[in-house]
């Protein structure tokens, strides 16, 4: 199967210990929708930050690339090992 670029948003809310927290994170079509839509959801709700990234691979081997950040909006955590 040939290579496939999905572009990911990744919201974060605030948990009672006041750690950040991966909320559900949704798909986008293109690069320029995730960075929009990661930003809108910096603030949209519980969230308080966001991130938008895209990954690189063949999804029938599960073989990806590492994620490539293409922006952080709010608070976001500075350790982002859930995106490798």
């Amino acid at each position: 199967m040939p290579q496939v670029t999905y572009y990911v948003v990744q919201p974060f809310i605030r948990g009672e210990d006041g750690d950040l927290i991966p909320a559900k994170a949704t798909e986008a079509p293109a690069s320029n929708a995730a960075k929009y839509r990661a930003q809108a959801a910096a603030t949209a709700g519980d969230h308080v930050g966001a991130i938008a990234f895209s990954r690189t691979g063949d999804p029938q081997l599960g073989d990806f690339d590492s994620a490539i950040v293409l922006g952080r909006y709010g608070e976001t955590p500075d350790d982002i090992a859930f995106l490798e």
